[in-house]
């Protein structure tokens, strides 16, 4: 893989899309290589370790983790890389090991792939430290997580980027050229979510070689999501993993760059499907089988905005069903839903009929997708991990705004939060807080429809 790029390519590639903005072309790499760390190499972890492997621009001097065989297999993945051995934190299992990782000093980043609930404490450690991050989502567990978050980003100055895939995803971003072309008019509704089949995710056997739908165990007899993400699934209802669907609608509709989140409710509904799962698994006299799950098995979020649109989230995981993001961006002249990949545009479409997305994804290719297809492919997520982690370095190499920067880390992650208060209070609607304190009314995108490629 070709990955220290000149100038002229720097420029080219506009350094990256993310949420809702590209790097202006005024910046450019000042330096040619980056030293990161990670903490955290689970299976998450040794996903997002290849694409920083992959890149000659990237030196991985550091690595933390306090579960020996996944620490382990991400040594096995830097030496079949040929790179040279990092330095290795939390082989005696101590969950503060991540602090000497960051006092140990000489990173230029760190990326964090740890369970939910370390994302906040580590990511401020790592800021005070002085160390950029890029944090897988989410950004924290309850709303004073997110602000904690936020006021030491501010205080300390030091770059966050959350780092949602989904952002760089080839139909999002095709969808973001053409709501910058004006394709769909005027925006009005969009949506979006995380419908997901976890069940296989949330349980098994605890046998490290078989992590998907291996049994019915969770906590410290399962392993790996299982052994930390179920227990969310017990004591929390709310839409708990909300940027994958709400990240591209906040970049199409310009959140906290001259738009803004105004209120939000949440509606769950019962909650049957893990129960049902662990009866038909492990049978009804399974120990598990009398756990009660918190999470509704859908969680229906909605939001309005500032400037009149409204976005729907449904987070909806514990049920049977195929894998969909749900998005629909719709306008005063069409709309695009990806559950059918398609379109319709007035005056351009047949009345009354979808048109296949394919060729207007093609027609509005987004150059990045154009530019680095081939470089992308084999990366984690269809090729979404590759430019997610490709904007967070180049960041760091040009020292320029992180792509996904902190008001939208904590925007987008906050729906959390919110959504299980408002369930908790009977489904009550509530304001949204103003993360920028006024300055998305001056904030503005520094991208435009053909700058900085």
């Amino acid at each position: 893989m070709k990955s220290v790029f000149n100038r002229r390519e720097f420029l080219a590639a506009g350094a990256a899309l993310a949420g809702s903005l590209l790097l202006p072309s005024a910046y450019a790499a000042v330096r040619p290589r980056v030293r990161l760390g990670m903490i955290g190499t689970g299976m998450r972890g040794q996903v997002l370790l290849q694409e920083l492997l992959r890149r000659d621009d990237v030196e991985v001097v550091a690595l933390c983790d306090i579960e020996p065989i996944m620490l382990g297999k991400a040594l096995k993945q830097v030496e079949k890389f040929g790179k040279a051995r990092p330095q290795t934190f939390g082989e005696d299992r101590d969950p503060q090991a991540y602090k000497r990782m960051l006092d140990a000093g000489k990173l230029d980043g760190v990326i964090i792939a740890t369970p939910w609930e370390w994302h906040a404490p580590m990511a401020i450690a790592a800021m005070q430290a002085k160390v950029p991050v890029g944090c897988e989502v989410v950004a924290g567990i309850t709303l004073q997580d997110h602000w904690d978050v936020l006021n030491t980003q501010l205080k300390t100055g030091t770059p966050y980027m959350l780092l949602e895939n989904v952002c760089y995803r080839r139909d999002v971003m095709a969808v973001l050229q053409m709501v910058r072309a004006g394709v769909f008019g005027e925006l009005v509704h969009l949506q979006g979510g995380y419908q997901h089949d976890l069940r296989a995710v949330k349980f098994n056997n605890g046998d490290p070689a078989k992590p998907y739908g291996s049994g019915v165990e969770f906590g410290s007899k399962g392993w790996s999501e299982a052994r930390w993400r179920t227990e969310h699934s017990v004591q929390r209802n709310g839409e708990l993993y909300p940027s994958h669907g709400i990240g591209p609608c906040a970049m199409y509709t310009n959140i906290n760059r001259g738009n803004r989140f105004t209120r939000i409710n949440t509606f769950a509904s019962k909650a049957r499907g893990l129960h049902d799962y662990i009866v038909k698994q492990g049978g009804a006299e399974h120990p598990n089988a009398g756990v009660k799950f918190k999470l509704g098995d859908v969680v229906t979020t909605t939001l309005s905005c500032e400037n009149g649109e409204t976005i729907l989230l449904q987070h909806d995981t514990s049920l049977p069903r195929p894998y969909s993001l749900g998005f629909r961006v719709q306008g005063t002249d069409g709309l695009w839903m990806d559950v059918n990949h398609a379109i319709h545009i007035e005056g351009k479409s047949k009345p009354h009929q979808w048109d296949d997305f394919q060729q207007w994804q093609d027609r509005y290719e987004h150059p990045l997708w154009k530019k680095y297809a081939k470089t992308a492919e084999g990366a984690g997520h269809g090729g979404m991990d590759f430019f997610v982690i490709h904007a967070f370095v180049e960041a760091l190499k040009a020292e320029a705004p992180m792509p996904i920067d902190i008001y939208d880390a904590v925007t987008w992650s906050a729906i959390t939060p919110l959504s299980e208060q408002s369930i908790a209070q009977n489904f009550q609607t509530l304001d949204f807080p103003d993360f920028t304190a006024g300055q998305w009314k001056s904030r503005k995108p520094i991208f435009a429809l053909n700058d900085g490629y």
